[in-house]
Formats: structure tokens, sequence, C-alpha cells
């Protein structure tokens, strides 16, 4: 009678076993990016590192609070600080034109189409540019063209923030824990459609 493989063996202090290891990998860099993003300006940098810290993690390493704020000094450049001053930016902007929208202006259903389909597209792009390794970590422009190049992972990631979504607007107490998900998301995509090197 043929012996079944035996399961993997945990490692000595390991409580749950190597198949949990990358889903608590997620949930502690989901909590650390969302401490780190409180100030508004630092998530695109908090994004940056957990996804980093997400690719290490797929490579075999474990993500941990020293190797996270390691990611993160390296991703608070002027780059992504800039494109921290942005987001309050376009999220006014989009909230002015949501209540343009509210207040019943001809014309407001095809806007307000227009406005959750925009919105919702530059999520998925701020996502992208999230998850780039380096050298194009946080690069817009090449953020776009994987977004254009890539439409299967781009509905992914669009399902990924719309997921998201619904969770925080009916579950408020999950929005903490949100980050690492979409973080993960974005990685993952990135690696599936991350071109490959040239020898």
């Amino acid at each position: 009678m043929p012996r079944l493989p035996s399961a993997p063996r945990r490692e000595p202090g390991e409580l749950f076993g190597p198949g949990f290891t990358l889903f608590a990998d997620m949930l502690l860099a989901g909590l650390l990016t969302a401490v780190v993003s409180l100030p508004v300006v630092t998530l695109p940098a908090a994004f940056a590192a957990a996804s980093a810290s997400l690719r290490r993690s797929a490579e075999g390493g474990h993500v941990t609070a020293g190797a996270y704020f390691g990611h993160l000094r390296a991703r608070l450049s002027a780059r992504g600080l800039a494109a921290g001053l942005a987001l309050p930016v376009v999220v006014v902007v989009l909230l002015v034109d949501a209540a343009l929208v509210r207040a019943g202006l001809p014309g407001a259903g095809v806007m307000a189409s227009a406005l959750a389909l925009l919105a919702l597209g530059g999520a998925v792009v701020g996502l992208r540019a999230t998850a780039l390794a380096e050298p194009y970590a946080l690069s817009a422009r090449e953020a776009l063209r994987r977004t254009a190049g890539d439409p299967r992972g781009t509905l992914l990631l669009a399902c990924a923030v719309l997921l998201a979504a619904l969770l925080a607007w009916s579950i408020p107490m999950l929005t903490p824990l949100l980050p690492g998900p979409l973080a993960f998301a974005a990685t993952a995509v990135d690696l599936r459609s991350a071109p490959e090197p040239r020898s």
C-alpha cells in the first residue's frame, strides 16, 4: 500500500505551519500599512513598502516590521511624497464632482458613471504603481503602461478594489486589515505580468 506524503513539518516556534505564513505576512503588512498611512501623504510609500515586503515573502522570506520599515524608508522619496501630496487633491476634486452630480445638474447620470469609473481606474493605476519593483517603484508612467498592456490583471485589480470598498462599507471594522489584501493583489498581479528580464 503506497504511503501518503507526510504533511510539511513545522519549524521550531512556528505555531500554524507553513501554509499560514503568507496569510500572516499579508495581515502584518496590512496592519503596518494602515498605521503608516494615517498621515495620508505617506499612503503611496506605505503601500509600496507592503508590496516590497510581500514580494520578499513570495521569494521565501518573511514580512517583519524591521524589513517593512526598511522598505518604507527607501520609498519615502520625493516621488513618493509627491504622490502622497497629490492624493488629497484628487480626493477633494472627486468629492466636489460628486456633490455637483448629486445637485441634479443635466447629465448627472452619465457624469456619475464616468466619475465612478475614473475613481476605480485611478485606484487601479495607483495600486499598480505601488506594486512596481525597482527601478520603476511608484512610476505613474510604467503603471499606466502595465495597466493598458495587461487587461486581465487590470480587471483582477478592479475587482479587488470593488471588493475592498464593499467590505469597508458593510463591515467598517475590517478597514484596517484591507491594505494587506489590496497590496497582496497588486503584488500578485505585478509578479504575473512583469516583463521577463533580458538575457
